[in-house]
């Protein structure tokens, strides 16, 4: 069985998740039923009635009937995941204990919990608990013995200032333009989650081309995102009415050029260069001079690509954490060498020998 770019299936997803082969999806976007439990109606201070998760699709009828559906559809996504590929779950406190439970139980190994933090909750309005301003996501490798799976760190970090992407995000709730509507102008799905949230997910933990599942596909998120970033998808869902607007919000998406999905390169998943091939290269001879970055301590390059000063010597690493009495030292970043308009980072010179190598 092949995808194409786009498949929308309806129907239960336990059951059309058994018909996807085996280790044939790189990623999954699971927002399950939260079983709220709900007792009675909500309203505001000005008692008109609030809009809550009341469809019979989020009610269970015990906590263990709903372990039972946990464990059901996520036993048949570790089976369609790929061995380096990757589960995100969202949920609230409602259910996301119980489905990390069962994830861990299942042998997935969670890789981080990420906290969406919303600008702008709804309000408690009855003022009995404080508010309900986030909602957690589990990012897991299908097992702990998994191979290498997708995280594009570098863009995560570019797409934050260039500063670590951190675990808690602020995002606002899905309003205004993009909340999907139906035919009365109504929400089209209570619980309809910002394409920016997913946008996240999916340009952190997966590449161009990828194939990424959507269980509970609601008014499509996943699968716009999917799109826009050229990404493959599949997106599964019951309701004929969610999945009706959303095959109708994912045919107005513009998809991005290849040329605009590029992101900045993993240093990690570049080929190694160990500083002797430098030498061995000529771009550094044997005898040349390396500086620390003011220029004001040199040291030697030795024929086997390790450094001297005096009696000390060492890889440019270990020689680097030496001589700053530091316990480690990244000595491409810290030893120079003289160009014409003065002193650069051996780093240059690994970029110049990876360019040949690619």
């Amino acid at each position: 069985m092949t995808f194409g770019p786009e498949t929308l299936i309806l129907g239960d997803c336990i059951a059309q998740m058994a018909k996807i082969p085996d280790k044939s999806v790189d990623l999954i976007f699971a927002d399950p039923p939260y079983n709220l439990q709900l007792g009675g109606d909500l309203h505001r201070p000005d008692n008109s009635k609030v809009d809550a998760v009341d469809d019979a699709w989020d009610q269970f009828a015990s906590f263990e009937i709903y372990d039972q559906f946990t464990i059901a559809w996520m036993t048949q996504a570790q089976r369609i995941l790929k061995d380096d590929g990757a589960l995100w779950v969202i949920g609230s406190y409602h259910n996301i204990f119980r489905v990390g439970t069962v994830l861990q139980n299942l042998g997935f190994w969670i890789l981080n919990d990420v906290i969406w933090r919303k600008t702008n909750p709804m309000p408690n309005f009855k003022g009995t608990r404080f508010t309900n301003a986030h909602e957690t996501l589990i990012w897991a490798s299908k097992s702990r013995g998994a191979k290498r799976y997708t995280f594009n760190y570098d863009a995560m970090k570019m797409a934050n200032d260039e500063l670590q992407m951190r675990s808690d995000w602020s995002l606002p709730l899905c309003t205004g333009e993009e909340r999907v509507k139906d035919a009365q102008g109504l929400k089209g799905h209570p619980t309809q989650k910002p394409e920016a949230l997913l946008h996240r997910v999916l340009l952190s933990s997966t590449k161009p081309g990828d194939l990424v599942l959507d269980p509970f596909f609601g008014v499509g998120t996943t699968g716009a995102a999917a799109k826009r970033l050229g990404r493959r998808f599949i997106g599964i869902e019951r309701e004929e009415v969610y999945m009706d607007l959303a095959r109708e919000r994912i045919a107005k998406v513009i998809p991005a050029t290849a040329a605009d999905l590029d992101t900045m390169g993993s240093k990690r998943a570049e080929p190694r260069v160990p500083f002797g091939q430098i030498v061995e290269a000529g771009l550094l001879r044997v005898g040349d001079k390396l500086f620390c970055p003011k220029g004001e301590l040199s040291a030697r390059v030795r024929a086997d690509g390790s450094l001297a000063i005096g009696d000390l010597s060492g890889s440019i690493h270990k020689l680097g954490a030496l001589v700053q009495s530091a316990p480690a030292c990244n000595g491409w970043t810290y030893w120079h060498f003289k160009t014409d308009r003065g002193l650069a980072p051996i780093d240059v010179l690994r970029a110049k020998v990876r360019a040949e190598m690619n």
